[in-house]
């Protein structure tokens, strides 16, 4: 009420009406702008999480955009299984047409109900790609292996080894191809089935992550290119993805090259990396012994670049930058304090106290500028850069490991739901009749209660968090740097209550 007083005093005095309150910033600006994000209902939870991390700075790419898809999409690949994945979903899809009741109530499911519904989407679609409901295998096309000569029972503990169908195309020469969407259902119950879902994960998810990991660079690319800032794009963006590439890129395309190349004598990927990081003779190499050397060559040569021209580039745009300002400031030349004097004298009267105001504060800045010039350490950017490069070519290795966790947590919701279904429903099935009926409904009672509890309790938070930690690690860590504040508009209110506070 004092404020308002003093206002409509002070306003109708001077103007004869009512004006705003002009609160004067005595505090020098900061460099960048804040960052004010549009969000709603869809976007909001996924620029919670980004948030949480760090805001991007102004203009910078937001990994939010990103991350409404890639989030939930490496969930599915953690979670993957029709049967849990749709249990999800309908939570997700309950919680979105029950939304105006649950506002209040249970906020948080209300605040995450579209992440759960995307989250139980992806779940679904990676549970196809597995081919996995349940523990259970479905059996949409015709399977592409068969029991041997046309037998299907086995004597009892006898390992058969199955045959492709008549017409299948195992040599990849035209004819019919293998399982037209996800995994074969002939590998359901295989003694071999945990090798070759093994396999078949871990490879998966290597692809995944250097693919991801990619996209964080092309993003680097992208805010270099947005800043104008030359020295970052060709000392940092190019050689970081020339190192991706050479040697990460060329690994998942061995791990592609071998999935749809038949051979006799298939190499093993691991010894082939091994052989070119250690620069030494690969006995079974996959494309020859002359590219892997040159791409080892192209990513060793990479880490100087990262390592070396960007310190010298800085040191010498700085003192490009001290020389301008040494002979921009001496007296009567262009930016000297005479010609100052001589611009004040004839647009801004010297007695005006908004004009001595606005020079004590270009003085300020200027002496900030001064003081920020002096501050300019060799050294130390020297330092920050070889930490950067050991960080960023240390990680490279460390990050592409760390999506290993997509295969591992894939893995082990596969057998916990296979020990689950065969320690309860499975048991009580077996049971002799009339028995089994009543093992079944208490069976299933139990296998249900152990699936709400651990595989649509524990593990879905387990892999929430694995993915979450992917996202702030592995990915944002190529391009984002966090330094960003937010948008907070002008309330007085707010100042008020700071100020008193203090």
């Amino acid at each position: 009420d004092n404020i308002r007083a003093l206002l409509i005093q002070h306003s109708s005095r001077q103007h004869g009406h009512s004006s705003a309150m002009l609160v004067s910033d005595r505090t020098q600006p900061r460099k960048s702008p804040p960052t004010y994000i549009r969000k709603n209902h869809f976007t909001g939870v996924f620029q919670e999480l980004v948030d949480t991390y760090g805001l991007p700075k102004y203009g910078e790419i937001n990994p939010a955009l990103f991350t409404i898809v890639t989030f939930p999409f490496l969930f599915g690949v953690m979670y993957g299984d029709v049967g849990h994945g749709s249990m999800l979903l309908a939570v997700g899809i309950y919680a979105i047409w029950k939304a105006d009741e649950i506002k209040f109530s249970i906020p948080t499911l209300y605040t995450a109900r579209y992440i759960l519904f995307m989250m139980g989407i992806f779940g679904v679609y990676a549970g196809f790609i597995y081919n996995d409901f349940f523990s259970l295998g479905f059996n949409f096309f015709e399977s592409r292996w068969q029991h041997p000569a046309g037998h299907h029972h086995a004597a009892a503990g006898k390992v058969v080894t199955f045959e492709p169908v008549p017409g299948a195309d195992i040599r990849n020469e035209g004819g019919m191809g293998p399982y037209p969407f996800g995994v074969d259902p002939a590998w359901h119950g295989a003694s071999n089935e945990l090798v070759f879902m093994n396999s078949c994960k871990m490879k998966l998810s290597v692809i995944i992550g250097v693919t991801q990991m990619t996209v964080g660079l092309m993003l680097r690319f992208s805010n270099a290119v947005y800043e104008g800032n030359k020295t970052d794009f060709f000392c940092e963006c190019v050689p970081m993805m020339v190192f991706m590439v050479c040697f990460f890129g060329f690994m998942d395309y061995m791990i592609l090259y071998k999935w749809v190349t038949p051979m006799d004598n298939p190499p093993s990927i691991i010894n082939s990396m091994i052989a070119m990081a250690m620069w030494q003779e690969d006995p079974n190499p996959m494309l020859g012994p002359t590219l892997p050397r040159m791409l080892m060559a192209l990513a060793i040569c990479a880490v100087p670049v990262m390592l070396i021209p960007k310190p010298i580039i800085l040191l010498m745009q700085h003192k490009a930058k001290v020389q301008e300002n040494r002979s921009g400031s001496r007296p009567g030349g262009p930016g000297g304090p005479g010609a100052a004097n001589h611009g004040i004298g004839r647009h801004m009267p010297l007695s005006d106290q908004d004009d001595v105001e606005a020079l004590r504060l270009a003085a300020n800045s200027k002496d900030l500028t001064t003081e920020h010039e002096e501050e300019f350490d060799i050294g130390e950017i020297a330092i920050h850069q070889v930490i950067e490069t050991i960080e960023y070519v240390l990680g490279t290795v460390s990050h592409t490991a760390s999506y290993l966790r997509l295969w591992a947590l894939s893995l082990a919701h596969q057998q916990l739901s296979v020990v689950f279904f065969s320690m309860t429903i499975l048991s009580g099935m077996s049971a002799p009749f009339p028995y089994n009926i009543i093992a079944v409904y208490l069976c299933f009672a139990m296998w249900f209660g152990i699936t709400l509890a651990i595989l649509l309790g524990m593990d879905v938070m387990e892999c929430f968090l694995h993915t979450l930690r992917l996202h702030w690690v592995e990915f944002q860590s190529k391009f984002y740097k966090n330094d960003g504040y937010a948008f907070t508009p002008l309330c007085h209110r707010t100042l008020l209550e700071t100020k008193s506070e203090d």
